[in-house]
């Protein structure tokens, strides 16, 4: 396996993590995406494709030209509909005949109270949805994806996005964006919730894993190591924001220039997203209240 220091593959040339499994680097590395959208080809003779990535030409032509002889993709399974995971898939599957797999559309999956700020015209921010995913086969939670010597489990992980699923391939997890090496995930309200994305946090904690493949970024060797540093860091911040309404009330953008000091100008609407995800969060549990509609420009008091 890449040590995580190592890790930095080619786009296109695919990297042996383990027997049966390979890794193809996407060429689309930005703020967002770090080196690019890893591309994994999981088994020997039928594969899965999981999360085929952006469109791109040369990344289509890369995943075809590393089918070794007598090998065919028999699976396409996509983890989440972002723009830097799934718009691949359509014309992937039509050149191969493999049915494409997912948790279902672009907005499946969506939590009651995201739904609702969607309807008031709240819309999603960071990395993009693909809004002309369309699948094959319905995946839900716990399913199994069977193929020639190997197979998955299903694991809903809501919380990035709606509709974004884990994929356990025995103690081997491929996390897709909800966990990473090189960065904490992305929350980004009404496509991410903050409420879903520690229900799934504390659900994969609660199991044993030899190593995580992320969306992004190299192997993680510490699963459960990486896990306790993410929620941690969500109390952190969580934290902060009560601290900061304790001494007075405020919007997610009064709170984020408070908080995120240190932040440039330009990363700061991302930083009030993440405040808005914790605002909402919180509101759910009674420990925040707005005052007025809940929505970015309201402000906020603390309650407990």
């Amino acid at each position: 396996m890449l040590p995580a220091d190592d890790f930095n593959p080619k786009p296109g040339i695919p990297v042996a993590l383990q027997p049966g499994l390979r890794l193809l680097l996407a060429p689309n590395p930005s703020p967002m995406t770090y080196l690019g959208t890893n591309t994994y080809l999981l088994g020997t003779s039928d594969l899965a494709v999981i999360d085929p990535g952006p469109l791109s030409d040369s990344h289509m032509q890369a995943i075809l030209d590393a089918l070794q002889p007598g090998q065919k993709i028999s699976h396409i399974v996509v983890t989440h509909s972002h723009l830097d995971h799934s718009p691949l898939a359509a014309p992937l599957s039509e050149r191969t005949g493999a049915p494409i797999y997912a948790f279902g559309g672009p907005q499946a999956g969506r939590s009651a109270i995201m739904s609702q700020l969607a309807e008031q015209g709240l819309a999603g921010g960071g990395e993009g949805i693909d809004s002309e995913f369309r699948l094959d086969i319905e995946l839900a939670d716990g399913d199994r994806i069977e193929g020639n010597g190997w197979g998955l489990e299903v694991i809903h992980t809501p919380g990035h996005l709606g509709n974004h699923i884990a994929l356990a391939w025995g103690d081997v997890c491929f996390t897709a964006d909800h966990v990473m090496g090189w960065a904490s995930s992305l929350v980004s309200p009404p496509d991410g919730d903050l409420t879903d994305f520690m229900k799934a946090c504390h659900r994969l904690r609660a199991r044993d894993w030899s190593v995580f493949h992320a969306g992004h970024g190299a192997p993680i060797t510490d699963p459960s190591g990486r896990l306790d540093w993410l929620i941690h860091h969500r109390l952190e911040r969580e934290a902060q924001i009560l601290d900061a309404l304790a001494e007075r009330p405020g919007t997610a953008r009064d709170l984020a220039q408070r908080i995120y000091v240190e932040t440039p100008p330009a990363l700061l609407p991302a930083a009030e997203r993440n405040v808005f995800a914790h605002l909402v969060d919180l509101t759910g549990k009674d420990r925040v209240a707005p005052r007025g509609a809940l929505s970015v420009q309201t402000s906020f008091h603390r309650i407990s």
